[in-house]
């Protein structure tokens, strides 16, 4: 039976993602930051039968000791042996750079991109030893191209991405695959978790009110089933030969076959016209 441990699992993709990977045989280490909020994960995988193929153990991937202490209790679950990891736990914060607060800036890199690589460097002496071992990532299709109110974010998933393509050329020797899985819009906690920055004295402060509308109504409002994402993910993980990446939703296909095919600066007009951004120029 296949073995795998996800990260962020108290809700959206890495919830449904539980579920999906036990329905399929594998033994799972669901992992969050909060064990205080494994209600949800603890009906949704009762529900479907397979509880008994789920352990969950506590990991914040920004915690050097947190990762230090859970990675053995995952392999103990495991019997020594781990098949993948799905990189999934991610947090955002939208708002003009100008305006993000320092501290918010760095809570965005520490946990969608070191924390990647703190928990990535820990596993690796394992998938080395057993010269198999599978590295699927949840990335975004944020990754592709710049997005307004969205900096710190974006960043995240181009430093990842870029990690993840160097990597993969160091690990393929010990039989070892990186793989990113690329959403678009989906329906996820993040969208209400995520805080906006939005200062009464910001000078940003009517473009991003009206951002804020546009985004209400246009993404966020035909957000998809995130099902569709965890049956990606375990797709992935299931393929004898899996590709680098996979775009899941429409938008993130467009965004895929159009990545670095349009000059920037006729991106940013594209963008700003579709969100009917005021422009000084």
């Amino acid at each position: 039976m296949p073995s795998v441990l996800v990260t962020g699992t108290s809700s959206g993709f890495g919830l449904v993602t539980v579920v999906e990977l036990a329905k399929r045989g594998w033994t799972v280490v669901a992992s969050m930051r909060d064990l205080a909020k494994r209600a949800a994960l603890e009906r949704a995988i009762a529900d479907a039968g397979v509880a008994a193929r789920v352990h969950l153990e506590r990991l914040d991937v920004t915690a050097a000791d947190s990762i230090s202490t859970a990675v053995p209790a995952c392999l103990e679950r495991t019997d020594g042996q781990l098949d993948a990891v799905v990189h999934n736990a991610g947090v955002a914060v939208g708002g003009a750079f100008e305006d993000l607060p320092e501290p918010e800036l760095r809570r965005v890199m520490e946990t969608n991109f070191f924390g990647v690589l703190g928990l990535t460097r820990a596993l690796l002496p394992t998938f080395r030893a057993q010269r198999r071992g599978r590295i699927l990532i949840v990335s975004s299709n944020s990754a592709y191209a710049g997005e307004p109110a969205n900096s710190i974010y974006v960043a995240s998933k181009w430093a990842i991405e870029g990690w993840a393509e160097s990597l993969a050329y160091e690990i393929e020797p010990f039989g070892l695959d990186v793989v990113l899985v690329e959403p678009g819009p989906y329906r996820t906690a993040i969208w209400d978790s995520s805080p906006r920055i939005l200062p009464p004295a910001s000078p940003y402060r009517a473009w991003l009110q009206h951002l804020e509308r546009v985004i209400d109504e246009r993404v966020i409002a035909h957000a998809r089933d995130p099902q569709e994402v965890a049956h990606t993910i375990a797709t992935a993980l299931g393929a004898r030969r899996p590709r680098f990446r996979y775009p899941v939703s429409p938008e993130a296909w467009i965004g895929h076959i159009l990545r670095g095919k349009l000059p920037s600066r006729l991106q940013r007009a594209a963008i700003t016209r579709l969100l009917g951004l005021p422009g000084s120029r």
